[in-house]
């Protein structure tokens, strides 16, 4: 990606994801919010306990996304994303999540929150999935 496109991904912003549809393969679309710790990418979410929310279960089934960035410029990129239910490395991300968002429930995000890593797709590894 191209530096203006760099920075933006490591901006933390509103974009849309859009992930296959684990039943349909057809692609959905959704609002979401873009964190970025240390140069990694993540998205999270408030704590359900009750749910697992369907994006979730989309990128479990097929891993590829299209980030849409929409705010400082207008890109799609394609990545791949990671959901991540280690604990240990949970809690880092969440804890910058929830500093963004003024938050104190760490630990219930920890435990109830989704969360994924996000890596960006570069053009060699795009012709890898075909």
């Amino acid at each position: 990606v191209d530096e203006k496109t760099y920075n933006a991904l490591h901006d933390s912003q509103v974009i849309d994801l859009t992930t296959t549809g684990r039943r349909t393969g057809q692609p959905r679309k959704i609002e979401i919010f873009l964190h970025e710790k240390d140069g990694l990418l993540f998205i999270t979410g408030m704590p359900r306990a009750d749910r697992t929310r369907d994006w979730l279960h989309n990128i479990t089934a097929d891993p590829r996304v299209i980030v849409h960035l929409k705010q400082s410029t207008a890109v799609d990129i394609p990545a791949t994303a990671r959901v991540v239910t280690d604990p240990a490395e949970r809690r880092p991300l969440m804890a910058a999540a929830a500093q963004r968002w003024g938050r104190t429930d760490v630990d219930e995000m920890v435990r109830h929150s989704p969360l994924i890593v996000l890596t960006v797709v570069d053009a060699d590894e795009r012709e890898k999935l075909r």
